[in-house]
């Protein structure tokens, strides 16, 4: 018993000596060092659920309750086994908020043919006030002579009760198409035969086709044939055709592992709009192959409330948080946040991504931003908070939290210059900014520009292959004007109306950010920070 009260009274002794271990008070405001920071539980602007992640959004126009319905396949790592991706809902009036409806449409048993959802779309049919959805019903372990794939229906009268119908089955087999890629069912009326049109997504004889439907009444639907043929290899995910103005588009995601982005084609008919690959044409919309995005922006689809047209995707998760992550194939991991973008149409029917109204109405408290540490030469600020870099200079600024709207204007000397903006950085290169991340305005050529993101520092790699993003016209007068959105990870660019890039990058909030000249010399001002 004393040889116990001795022990008890040894470790009270050495307790009460024991230091507590010192906590590093962080000032957010007053330094500059990196801190590894991690995203919320959630994100409201770029939607991401508090379980799981967003997959291949279906946006609709709701005409009855006057707001956006984006159903998304939910993806929750792990998935249930054979059963997996149910149609999860959101609703929204400006894209920018969101509303959850939890899960709108669930999966089938693992013996029943939509044992796992694909991607779909919704209508609304004002001859019988009802909803429809058209899904892609994938097969768990498919045997021979059952379909890998096959397009079901459900029907609602309120968009809250919905039933599957057990007697609507679309083989693509029964055409002399693919069993096992029969997908990704896109429905849209023609005001000019008054018919509603399906296209499918499939393969015939190897090869990726979009092959089409018509029906008067959504029940029933008759075989039209080829729509458009899909060019070389390819295969287009999520199509989405729809009338704007006086053209018409196919939007589409291009999976093959060399593009991987959301693209598009047009025509002043839907004879034109067929014909851009037709016999492998490969007649593009614009000098860029109608790339709309980077490779972190996938499963593009549109909706209009007959004033704008927005389009939703995903924004990819990268393995372990890591910045510089991508699949080997180059693929980035599937399913992600819901990134939204406002459709500009160009007076010769081009199109570019802008920035959505009612997220930039959502970023709506200023915030001071102040200049930190610069290069040791090459800075020179102006009178009116504005800064001149030349060659091989950067200006870094204070830090930035959850939910950021950057915006500048960047005028360059030479149309050659190279420029850029980097995030997660701090001020030291020997301590804790050994590594950052910058998206990089480069000259491609003479008249051409590539934004591609880049890890610099001493320990960076440079430019990151696969996460390049965008090739647009240099500007004539040399002038950008740009706005950057972040939302935890997710970052998006605007440039000058003609230019979007999303990417996915870890670590922005509660880190400095810089402006950066490295060939050439430029001015930025007009510096402005908002959040929410």
């Amino acid at each position: 018993m004393k040889k116990l009260l001795y022990i008890l009274s040894a470790i009270a002794v050495f307790s009460s000596c024991e230091q507590p271990i010192p906590q590093e008070t962080k000032d957010w405001d007053g330094t500059t060092k990196y801190y590894a920071s991690v995203d919320e539980k959630t994100s409201t602007t770029y939607y991401k659920p508090y379980a799981g992640f967003v997959g291949d959004p279906m946006p609709f126009f709701d005409p009855v309750a006057k707001d956006f319905k984006v159903l998304y396949l939910q993806d929750y790592r792990p998935n249930m086994a054979g059963t997996y991706h149910p149609f999860w809902g959101l609703q929204t009036k400006d894209a920018a908020n969101y509303t959850s409806l939890n899960e709108v449409l669930p999966t089938g048993s693992r013996a029943e043919a939509d044992a796992a959802l694909g991607t779909g779309c919704v209508v609304y049919n004002e001859a019988d006030k009802f909803y429809y959805i058209f899904y892609t019903a994938n097969r768990n372990q498919p045997k021979a002579g059952e379909d890998a794939q096959i397009v079901m229906m459900a029907t609602s009268p309120d968009f809250v009760n919905w039933t599957k119908d057990p007697l609507f089955r679309l083989r693509g087999v029964e055409y002399a198409y693919s069993s096992t890629d029969f997908r990704d069912p896109m429905v849209f009326f023609n005001e000019e035969d008054n018919l509603w049109h399906m296209i499918v997504a499939t393969k015939v004889g190897g090869k990726g086709n979009l092959v089409e439907f018509t029906s008067p009444d959504l029940k029933a639907w008759t075989h039209v044939g080829i729509f458009m043929s899909m060019m070389w290899d390819r295969f287009y995910e999520c199509p989405d055709v729809f009338k704007m103005g006086d053209y018409w588009y196919l939007v589409y995601s291009e999976m093959h592992s060399a593009i991987r982005r959301v693209q598009y084609f047009k025509g002043h008919t839907l004879a034109e709009l067929k014909a851009c690959t037709a016999g492998d044409a490969g007649i593009w919309p614009d000098n860029h192959e109608g790339f709309l995005d980077s490779r972190a922006f996938y499963a593009g689809k549109t909706a209009s409330d007959g004033t704008n047209r927005y389009i939703w995707g995903w924004c990819p998760t990268r393995e372990g948080n890591d910045n510089t992550k991508t699949n080997p194939d180059g693929e980035p991991q599937w399913a992600g946040s819901l990134v939204a973008h406002r459709i500009i149409q160009h007076e010769d029917g081009t199109l570019t991504l802008g920035e959505v109204e009612g997220i930039k109405a959502k970023y709506n408290v200023n915030k001071d931003v102040r200049l930190m540490a610069q290069s040791e030469t090459g800075v020179t600020p102006d009178n009116g908070g504005g800064y001149k870099l030349d060659a091989n200079s950067y200006a870094l600024f204070n830090r930035l939290d959850y939910h950021n709207h950057l915006s500048m204007t960047v005028t360059t000397e030479e149309a050659d210059a190279r420029f850029g903006i980097s995030f997660c950085r701090g001020s030291n290169s020997e301590t804790d900014s050994i590594q950052y991340y910058t998206i990089m305005v480069n000259p491609e050529s003479a008249t051409k520009r590539k934004i591609n993101f880049e890890q610099e520092g001493p320990k960076g790699q440079g430019f990151i292959a696969a996460i390049d993003g965008y090739v647009f016209d240099t500007p004539a007068d040399n002038v950008y004007h740009i706005d950057i959105y972040t939302d935890n990870s997710v970052c998006v660019v605007y440039i000058n109306d003609n230019v979007c890039y999303t990417n996915r990058i870890y670590g922005i909030q509660r880190n400095c950010w810089s402006v950066n000249c490295y060939e050439g010399a430029m001015t930025v001002k007009d510096i402005q920070l908002k959040q929410y």
